[in-house]
């Protein structure tokens, strides 16, 4: 049933390629329709499962090299799916305005969903990399044609950055194979294969680099800020939400499962890469003077809790970076949706010093309001699912490399200033400019907009006060015995 995420996706996208291009409204129809039925299979996936691995479906795809259409979920990638399908819902809810080559939007936007849910269920690693590079050709395209502010550039470094860790990727995963027997690119079956030491020091950062790129692993993030700023609306929603998340999934699921001793080699540095992102993301933010960089940076610094998290090997810190993966979707996702949608596209300025003069508190409270909670998400507020999974994140790296978690702890407080500073500025200036005659007030918030934002905040409110409702999925998935030695310390 999971696959009908897929192939919803996809069949959405060649329906909207074949709308003519006049029909804008059945456009929108058909994409959210398209979006909301893979989001109910996703919520009924979830509900059915006990977070324990269960086969989706399994054919022969290419026999002569072992290749198979192989597709599974457990609670991993289950709590990802169902990130992906709010995600694909909220985003067309955002896009309602879009009036240029709608269909043609829609279908780059279902294809990169489709691609997205494909990474997340694949267990056979050939077909995980096809859908990977599926997702990677619709959001040149998403950011090229609908972007703004260098449009081109944010496009091209983006994709310029994912082929490269793809590549990456492609050179560990056919090593590994060959390595194996080339028998077959099954993830459970290569999982029990003893892959020499030495061959695991120098695959292991190759294939964890190759996806932690495009999770904004520092040094590697440059293209992350640039690209959401470039991007329209529903794309950074995309990027920032389920994108950077194909990053650390694939370091999860592929390099951290394959090769435990060559994880261990590299667990310290990698942690301390992931804390200087932390770090280093939250004081850039602090100094933006674009709201969207603001956000952007943001991004960065939240998915280095996500990094981090992965590398203290205790079930904490792994269940709450895969918390994390879908608290930050949420959370970033509705922030990008304000600034791009709610004020850019209102205002036509991102400028925090232009911003400062509008009395945009006033001229819309919906907005204010709803930026201003999703802020207090985004500082990691109790109450909200940012607290509970940057908490779990702190506390497992307490335990592996306590000198990282303080770093950490000050990458919290460095995100409470960025975000007071950004939500005064953006909407409470202290003096604003008095209306110029004949000035218009921006147009009212919409009620696709409001619906969207009620989605997402009501999201991260539930999973903030009821956590075990992903952790229940998560925890087993962890538990499971080829996944055992990362809560073991990484030890085999």
């Amino acid at each position: 049933m999971l696959a009908w995420t897929i192939y919803i996706s996809f069949l959405g996208a060649g329906l909207l390629l074949c709308l003519s291009s006049a029909h804008k409204s059945a456009a929108r129809v058909i994409a959210l329709l398209s979006a909301v039925g893979g989001f109910i299979i996703a919520l009924a996936g979830a509900w059915a499962s006990d977070g324990r691995l269960q086969e989706v479906i399994r054919i022969s795809w290419v026999p002569s090299l072992g290749l198979r259409y192989y597709l599974a979920a457990d609670g991993i990638s289950l709590t990802l799916v169902l990130l992906t399908g709010l995600a694909a819902v909220t985003g067309i809810l955002f896009s309602w305005n879009i009036q240029h080559r709608v269909r043609e939007f829609f279908a780059f936007y279902l294809a990169l969903i489709g691609g997205v849910y494909g990474v997340f269920l694949s267990f056979d690693l050939f077909l995980l990399f096809v859908f990977y590079e599926i997702a990677i050709v619709p959001k040149y395209f998403l950011i090229a044609i609908w972007g703004s502010t260098r449009k081109e550039y944010g496009a091209m470094k983006l994709a310029l950055y994912s082929f490269i860790g793809s590549a990456m990727v492609l050179i560990g995963l056919v090593a590994a194979y060959v390595v194996a027997g080339a028998n077959t690119f099954d993830l459970l079956e290569l999982a029990k294969y003893p892959f020499p030491l030495g061959f695991q020091l120098w695959v292991f950062p190759l294939v964890f680099i190759g996806f932690a790129i495009l999770a904004g692993l520092w040094p590697f993030h440059t293209w992350a800020p640039t690209g959401h700023v470039a991007a329209p609306t529903a794309a950074s929603m995309l990027l920032a939400g389920v994108v950077m998340k194909l990053g650390a999934y694939g370091a999860l699921r592929v390099a951290m499962t394959l090769f435990p001793l060559g994880l261990l080699a590299w667990q310290k540095p990698l942690a301390l890469l992931a804390t200087t992102g932390i770090v280093y993301g939250a004081t850039v933010a602090l100094v933006q003077k674009d709201f969207k960089f603001v956000i952007g940076y943001s991004s960065v610094s939240h998915m280095g809790f996500v990094l981090l998290g992965l590398m203290t090997l205790t079930n904490i810190g792994l269940s709450g970076a895969v918390l994390q993966m879908f608290s930050h979707g949420i959370i970033a996702g509705l922030l990008f949706a304000v600034v791009g949608r709610m004020v850019y596209d209102r205002t036509h300025t991102r400028e925090l010093a232009v911003l400062e003069g509008m009395d945009l508190g006033r001229a819309l409270p919906f907005a204010a309001v709803t930026f201003t909670i999703a802020g207090a998400a985004s500082m990691g507020m109790p109450g909200f699912s940012g607290f509970v999974a940057e908490l779990q994140v702190l506390i497992g790296a307490w335990k592996a490399f306590p000198y990282y978690a303080l770093l950490g702890g000050l990458g919290v407080i460095l995100g409470v200033v960025y975000t007071l500073r950004a939500i005064r500025k953006a909407f409470f200036g202290e003096h604003p400019a008095p209306p110029e005659p004949g000035h218009e007030p921006p147009p009212p918030i919409t009620l696709p907009e409001r619906l969207g934002s009620l989605i997402l905040l009501a999201a991260t409110v539930l999973i903030g006060l009821y956590p075990r409702l992903l952790l229940d999925l998560i925890i087993p998935s962890l538990n499971a015995p080829w996944m055992q030695h990362l809560v073991n310390g990484g030890r085999p």
